[in-house]
């Protein structure tokens, strides 16, 4: 029986479930909004995780740790960034007060679809072993750091994406957190557009160029200069007013992270190492 059988074949009570909520986020007002919103994520790794009968295979749950452990630093990232006494200004702080709860979500619905065999939550340095000693103390080093992990994440999710495509339940439930994780991404770029080497700076990357973020985290961007895909050089494509740039090919299209390479990334946040 194939994952979208299995699916089809859910315990009624919880589809009516999820239909139920459904209605309610279309009629509820702002106060009962946050009560659907918030219960809805679980009922949907309720579903994504009775799509497989025995758990979810050794395969996926791997990519659904990998990604639970990049969602539980940001979270935290976040809780503690929006705790902190005199970090971030009156003016952004509902923007990242809303990119914390996001984020605090994701590991909510990633925990209940793998249920047991979900991995334990590490232990994070977000000073990075000292390198951004005053990432919960300088508003700029806050935010360079935050823009390291949106555009870290957005690459780290299309990268793992191909290996979901046994499940497309679950497939499908990635996917509409990565399109979120694109969006806290560009809004985090945008808030560092007056502290940048080309200001303003955009909502998406140009070439491999890193903005506010650190040398030592030029690793997040590399590879995004690339204008080839499918065989195809995007350069070669007529534009306005000729061909495309290169610098308007590669806004054009993201980029993926081998596992290896986000790794490599945000390791120096762990204090153990993750595989």
């Amino acid at each position: 029986m194939n994952n979208e059988t299995v699916l089809g074949s859910l315990d009624p009570e919880l589809l009516e479930t999820v239909a139920t909520r459904r209605d309610a986020i279309r009629g509820a007002g702002n106060w009962g909004l946050g009560l659907a919103l918030a219960s809805l994520p679980l009922a949907l790794a309720a579903m994504a995780k009775d799509a497989f009968a025995q758990g979810v295979p050794a395969d996926i749950a791997s990519v659904l740790n990998f990604a639970l452990v990049l969602e539980e630093l940001e979270a935290e990232f976040y809780v503690r960034g929006t705790a902190a006494a005199n970090l971030i200004p009156a003016a952004d702080r509902q923007i990242f007060t809303t990119i914390r709860d996001h984020e605090v979500e994701h590991v909510r619905f990633l925990r209940a679809a793998l249920g047991s065999q979900a991995v334990a939550k590490p232990t994070f340095d977000f000073t990075a072993g000292g390198a951004f000693a005053d990432v919960f103390t300088n508003y700029a080093t806050f935010r360079a750091v935050a823009q390291a992990f949106e555009d870290t994440g957005v690459r780290a999710y299309k990268g793992q994406a191909p290996l979901l495509l046994a499940s497309r339940p679950i497939l499908r439930a990635a996917l509409t957190i990565h399109s979120v994780e694109a969006r806290h991404a560009s809004e985090v770029r945008r808030l560092n557009g007056n502290f940048t080497e080309q200001a303003p700076q955009k909502g998406w990357i140009t070439l491999n160029q890193r903005g506010v973020v650190p040398a030592a985290a030029a690793a997040v961007y590399a590879g995004e200069e690339n204008t080839t895909h499918a065989g195809l050089n995007v350069t070669t494509f007529p534009g306005v007013g000729g061909n495309l740039s290169a610098e308007a090919a590669s806004e054009s299209f993201d980029e993926p992270l081998t596992r290896a390479q986000v790794i490599a990334i945000v390791d120096p946040f762990i204090v153990e190492p993750i595989s």
